[in-house]
């Protein structure tokens, strides 16, 4: 289809067959309308100037959703002479028509339902393929551009929009002069309709969007962390269920007859899940330290593991007061240690100058696994989830913000 401007004698193509009632003029920005005598007469003159290039033109070929369109028509809509956004009309080989509405950055494909809502006067929700939708905006619009083919008459004066969402997808019902059309949408990304035509350049996306989805579906993510959680708990109740702190080693070890030497502990064997190794050390140290070197050895890969831990306690009066520093004991883990047969190497130490000290302390027992082992990770998931929700109840508000009938007010 082709045709030339009668007034500045520009032509506009698309290819595609359109009963054309009106067209608009992209270079002269008359709108004409044709009557079916051959005839043509001027409807009305836009003054309106795009503040940015339409990413898609007219006859600018794409496929969305399975279907190949052709774009044959671009309406810029406003409401309160502020407030604009674009309508790209598609159209099939077939007739068939979908729409693009695109309002900063954020895409709707739309197409028109046979369906006769009953909104009544500001009614606040209204149902559709099993979804309820709420009222977001209840204004009236006008056009305040158009170009390309239209095979009906554009209205001339104001339309009542009223629009219902459920995002992603939206209820969006246009009257005018009694006549009543309804269309049913979704969201859908720039990155969509800029792979699906071509485009260049895309509007920059600014806000939230009217059905633009939160990035994370709060409810599936809730159902997945809840069934990890309970896989974490089902799993530490087969695996260390009737688990009991085993004890495997507990010794005196004189700092006199293991000085420079080892002392070997006789072997143990661990059975179940792995468990951390917790080593209580203890030793009467005043004003002054000790030290142990702790080496779990697997008897069967000789693999061996070393920890250490020091002992200090430091005391005194200074400035009329009297403090303290340390403990004369300190425990610490060797995590994770799984079923096996083991021997202990220890390796005491203590400052050289102290005389007072003579031995050390040691217990050594593979613990039932620690509770915030489980619990931690659980613990985690729900902060993720609360904070997940403020952030959804957040990007919500921002949402309705622009609407008269937000919820959250």
């Amino acid at each position: 289809m082709e045709i030339k401007c009668p007034e500045c004698l520009a032509t506009t193509k698309a290819d595609v067959d359109l009963n054309v009632t009106e067209f608009g003029c992209s270079n002269c920005k008359n709108l004409i309308g044709f009557m079916d005598n051959g005839r043509h007469n001027y409807v009305r003159k836009f003054d309106f100037t795009p503040t940015f290039p339409f990413p898609l033109a007219i006859g600018q070929k794409g496929a969305l959703e399975g279907t190949e369109y052709v774009v044959t028509a671009i309406i810029v809509k406003k409401v309160h002479s502020i407030y604009f956004w674009r309508e790209y009309i598609l159209t099939s080989k077939t007739g068939e028509k979908a729409f693009l509405s695109e309002t900063d950055g954020h895409w709707i494909l739309l197409k028109q339902v046979n369906e006769e809502f009953d909104y009544g006067t500001n009614r606040m929700y209204l149902e559709y393929d099993g979804r309820e939708h709420t009222l977001y905006e209840y204004e009236d619009t006008t056009i305040a551009y158009a170009e390309g083919f239209f095979d009906y008459e554009l209205p001339t004066g104001t339309q009542e929009m009223i629009e219902y969402i459920n995002p992603p997808d939206i209820i969006s019902i246009e009257k005018y002069k009694g006549h009543e059309e309804a269309f049913y949408g979704h969201h859908i990304t720039p990155g969509t309709v800029k792979r699906a035509f071509g485009a260049g350049s895309m509007p920059y996306r600014s806000g939230v969007g009217i059905v633009r989805p939160f990035a994370v579906n709060f409810r599936f993510m809730v159902i997945i962390l809840s069934a990890f959680s309970l896989l974490i708990l089902v799993c530490h109740l087969l695996v260390y269920s009737g688990r009991r702190e085993q004890t495997v080693l507990q010794q005196s070890l004189s700092f006199a007859e293991y000085s420079g030497k080892d002392y070997v502990s006789s072997p143990f064997t661990l059975k179940g899940g792995s468990a951390p190794l917790r080593v209580k050390v203890q030793s009467e140290v005043n004003n002054s330290w000790a030290s142990v070197q702790v080496g779990l050895v697997n008897e069967v890969t000789n693999e061996e593991v070393y920890s250490g831990q020091d002992v200090e306690y430091y005391h005194g009066y200074t400035d009329g007061e009297n403090w303290t520093e340390g403990s004369t004991g300190e425990d610490f883990y060797m995590c994770g240690v799984p079923a096996g047969r083991y021997h202990l190497v220890i390796t005491p130490s203590k400052a050289p100058e102290d005389t007072t000290n003579s031995k050390l302390n040691i217990l050594a027992t593979w613990n039932a696994p620690l509770q915030r082992n489980v619990f931690i990770p659980i613990f985690i998931m729900g902060i993720i989830c609360i904070v997940t929700y403020y952030l959804r109840l957040q990007y919500e508000r921002n949402r309705w913000s622009d609407s008269s009938y937000s919820p959250y007010e």
